[in-house]
């Protein structure tokens, strides 16, 4: 463990505050840019336990990255670091996606973001880059776990659900360690249930009841990418209960994409055009609530996970297909980032830049955003 002291809930709440306004790109960036945060420039945690958490966080349902930041903060400060670092990482998103959601519903367009993109995605990459060299070289152990890890690639680029790869990965890891097989159910309390729960048939009259029903549901239940989120989405709010058309579920789900902080900030963009500054938060209280509880209860859990090498090495397996994810994700967003000459050239110098030097992750990005938006001016 690092001999850092403990930060504070006002620390961890600047950190986390910082994060959620500035980490653009999806779980993926935001959780490399926690790791050059928490790990690389303040040392509160050792990257051995950053990626025992990260681990964690893939098993559960929910928004990964928020969900780590959750579980930073429990780790950090018990209770009360839970709720502090996960509501100041969700905050500045909520906010900012409420303010576009207001200028939607008045003008009904969404505000162009294009540009400020252009220059923040390549910048992104590197970041991500740099926290995958940084983490895989302390999780990728032993050559078997380099096998796994290779194998989860391959197997999310053909498609396979992703908790799905992340339970054969530990159990892989399990088998290459010739571990009893009884001590691995200490690992079973960890797993959710998975099974969609069903919904009612025909179309159901809006409530605010029902919206946070609804998105509690999707907290509760969503594995997976954005485009998950999409059908889960699309199914209930426009097919079944026609509570948006499909032009709006599309314009929800970009805003999500495009503002920084978690994607699941789309349910607050929903819910304000549902009903308003009170939709918005009930929409977002419903579709975050989950991950506080499950952390909460799984949080615990971790460290007794590791201490039984059974279980310990599943969690290894789990650790190395989580980077898995993390690389192809960094993959996908590559082939839509890199998309001329003057993006692959910043991309290239933030990643010299962060494998050089222990820069802030956050003033790249902003001068990333910065060029973007000249580029768009121009």
């Amino acid at each position: 463990m690092t001999d850092a002291p403990r930060p504070t809930l006002g620390e961890l709440a600047l950190v986390f505050l910082r994060l959620g306004a500035t980490a653009f790109g999806g779980p993926a960036a935001h959780i490399a840019m926690m790791e050059v945060e928490v790990v690389g420039r303040r040392g509160w945690l050792s990257r051995e336990r950053f990626l025992d958490l990260l681990g964690a966080a893939n098993l559960i349902p929910g928004p990964n990255s928020t969900e780590m930041a959750i579980f930073i903060g429990r780790d950090q400060r018990g209770v009360l670091g839970l709720l502090v670092a996960g509501a100041c990482f969700i905050v500045p998103a909520v906010v900012i996606v409420m303010a576009l959601a207001w200028a939607y519903v008045r003008y009904g367009t969404l505000p162009a973001a294009e540009g400020l993109l252009y220059g923040v995605k390549p910048v992104i990459l590197a970041v991500i880059a740099q926290a995958l060299w940084t983490l895989g070289k302390t999780a990728i152990k032993t050559w078997q776990l380099g096998v796994i890890a290779g194998w989860a690639i391959a197997a999310i680029a053909f498609g396979m659900n992703e908790l799905l790869v992340l339970v054969i990965a530990g159990s892989a890891a399990i088998a290459f360690t010739r571990a009893h097989r009884g001590p691995a159910a200490s690992v079973l309390p960890f797993l959710p249930v998975t099974a969609v729960a069903a919904t009612a048939a025909g179309a159901a009259p809006f409530s605010l009841a029902a919206l946070f029903g609804f998105f509690a549901k999707v907290g509760a239940l969503l594995y997976g990418s954005g485009y998950v989120l999409i059908a889960f989405l699309r199914t209930d709010l426009v097919l079944r209960w026609h509570w948006l058309t499909e032009a709006q579920l599309l314009d929800a789900v970009a805003i999500g994409q495009v503002t920084p902080g978690p994607v699941f900030t789309t349910a607050t963009f929903i819910g304000y055009l549902l009903d308003g500054p009170q939709g918005a938060l009930v929409a977002t209280a419903g579709i975050f609530l989950p991950a506080f509880v499950f952390v909460a209860i799984g949080a615990p859990l971790v460290p007794r996970i590791r201490r039984s090498p059974t279980a310990g090495a599943f969690l290894d397996g789990v650790t190395v297909a989580s980077l898995a994810l993390m690389a192809w994700a960094g993959l996908e967003l590559g082939r839509s980032t890199l998309v001329d000459v003057q993006t692959i050239a910043v991309a290239v110098i933030a990643a010299a830049i962060l494998f050089r030097y222990k820069v802030n992750a956050t003033w790249l990005v902003a001068g990333g955003a910065v060029l973007g938006v000249i580029r768009a001016q121009l």
